[in-house]
């Protein structure tokens, strides 16, 4: 295989290899990052900062409050809410404290509270108040005892954070009433463990630190079990990546997507924090409005995103006069990046938009592309340092380059398996541990590797294999697309048939006009044969389109 010819760009070409036993746990890991860069901002949201020597403090008191309340190494603890300054605070407090993090999406209703919450057997809950009502719903039905209770406005000054929760729970409404005896407010928590001694836990490298919950590749959410192994070897191949494009005094990382999803969790939350950078959290990235404020307030060196984030923003005319010239690096994951979106990014920001791939059980980056913009658009790149990755059948057996075949992944980001799920585990392991991802790729013969889409939601037309992604990445080219996804719908005929939603950049699209465009680009069987107009399409928190809603 020939010489990559960016390898000139990073100061000794990427490393083969990183050190994911470089240290013992994550805690190590931070405990030198806090005194390296005390003095330095590390956390921003809604106009207040916190330094790294805050976070280090307060997380200090959290462990110590936790402790007096009883918590032991190994209980489980959900962090549920949406970015704010008390996430990093509690999570790296309950850490310290030994606990197993639970991150829990606070949009879930109450039947999905209440199976991830006995699943995982959660003991104590830090849940913005904003959702308690749910909680207080089914948590006779769980193991919980101590719950602490915050509000948006709680860590911000005195008087922004009156307005603000005034504005939340008066004017908007947002914060449904609810009766949970004994709650405790996330800032007399901290209070409180200023009185007490925080007792530092042993933590080893292959204990199990974070219960992620996902679909994963089958069946119900399931709790990937990641280690602190797991997680210094992800942040360690992260930084071999990114470190180079970094700039070297100050950088600050846009956080548009939830802290608790595994993607931000791992790339701004811990790989970018050990970095020495400063996130500039946003609460709700679907208002672009805070997303164009933190443009104006702050040179963005970095930002993360999903794919339908980027594309929103390109069609959002004051995001387009904005002064781009710092953003060094944009990375999306989470979903396809399609090509229109890369290259519409590059020319608007003169910056570029960079694909990588992973999964919550790779914790979760397995691949990515070169950050100076040679990598190659349409593709997830190489594999991350340390990291193999193959393309098999359905007996683990390779396939040669440029066939199909399913993703297979090895490396020391790979979890510990499924919690409580020994079948499940054995499920999405081969016998010589290759982790199965449940993506159908391609390896090109470069070792690029190309996503052609999920196997669950491949399209079967009379035999032959539709995928989603393809579908969507042409009809999306068209300049009166706003956004559009595509399902298999059962028929009579065929099985099932392509059925497109979509959502109009332009009024005076028609069906016709739309087929004909597809038509023209995709052979017969792949040619939607319904389409539906919609004003908007189902969407994750983190914006990543619900093809399962949209089937049912």
């Amino acid at each position: 295989m020939e010489e990559k010819r960016w390898l000139k760009n990073y100061p000794n070409g990427v490393p083969a290899n990183i050190n994911a036993d470089k240290y013992e746990s994550l805690l190590e890991m931070f405990d030198e990052v806090f005194e390296q860069y005390k003095n330095k901002p590390a956390f921003s949201c809604m106009g207040k900062t916190l330094s790294f020597k805050d976070v280090d403090t307060h997380s200090r008191h959290f462990a110590a409050y936790l402790q007096s309340r009883g918590l032991e190494k190994g209980d489980r603890i959900a962090l549920m809410m949406p970015n704010l300054l008390q996430y990093p605070i509690a999570l790296f407090g309950a850490l310290r404290a030994g606990l197993v993090v639970v991150n829990t999406n606070p949009l879930y209703t109450p039947r999905e509270m209440k199976h991830q919450f006995k699943d995982s057997g959660v003991k104590a809950i830090l849940i913005a108040e904003n959702f308690a009502s749910n909680l207080e719903k089914i948590i006779g039905e769980t193991d919980i005892k101590m719950v602490i209770t915050t509000s948006i406005g709680e860590m911000l000054s005195t008087i922004k954070g009156a307005v603000v929760n005034f504005v939340v729970r008066r004017i908007k409404g947002m914060v449904p009433k609810y009766n949970i005896p004994n709650t405790v407010k996330f800032s007399d928590a901290l209070k409180q463990g200023q009185k007490f001694k925080w007792i530092p836990v042993e933590s080893k490298k292959d204990d199990v630190i974070l219960l992620q919950y996902t679909g994963g590749t089958t069946g119900i959410s399931k709790g990937a079990m990641l280690t602190n192994r797991n997680l210094v070897a992800n942040m360690e191949q992260i930084s071999t990546e990114f470190v180079p494009f970094m700039p070297k005094n100050e950088c600050n990382i846009l956080c548009p997507l939830p802290l608790y999803h595994i993607f931000a969790f791992s790339v701004n939350c811990l790989a970018m924090l050990k970095n020495g950078c400063h996130n500039i959290l946003i609460t709700n990235a679907r208002d672009l409005n805070t997303v164009i404020k933190a443009f104006k307030n702050y040179d963005i060196h970095i930002m993360s995103g999903v794919n339908t984030l980027f594309n929103a923003l390109l069609n959002n005319d004051d995001f387009r006069k904005l002064d781009f010239s710092p953003l060094t690096i944009s990375v999306a994951g989470g979903m396809a990046l399609q090509v229109h979106v890369a290259e519409d990014w590059e020319k608007l920001t003169d910056s570029f938009l960079i694909e990588g791939y992973g999964l919550t059980e790779t914790a979760p980056v397995a691949s990515v592309n070169p950050c100076d913009g040679s990598g190659r658009l349409g593709t997830v790149g190489m594999p991350v340092p340390s990291t193999d990755m193959k393309i098999v059948d359905e007996n683990g057996v390779e396939k040669p380059i440029g066939e199909e075949g399913e993703i297979v992944i090895k490396g020391p980001q790979v979890m510990k398996g499924y919690y409580n799920k020994e079948e499940e585990t054995k499920k999405v392991f081969f016998a010589d541990g290759w982790f199965r991802s449940g993506d159908i790729g391609i390896m090109e013969e470069d070792g690029f590797f190309k996503i052609v889409d999920r196997k669950k939601d491949m399209i079967n037309v009379s035999g032959f294999n539709v995928y989603p992604n393809e579908i969507e990445e042409v009809v999306t080219e068209h300049e009166k697309v706003l956004e559009a996804a595509a399902v298999g719908v059962p028929d009579q005929k065929s099985g099932e048939v392509v059925k497109l939603f979509v959502v109009k950049k332009d009024k005076s699209l028609t069906e016709k006009e739309l087929i004909e465009f597809c038509r023209a680009r995709l052979t017969g069987y792949k040619v939607p044969k319904k389409i539906e107009f919609k004003k908007e399409l189902p969407k994750t928190n983190v914006g990543k389109i619900l093809r399962r809603e949209l089937r049912e």
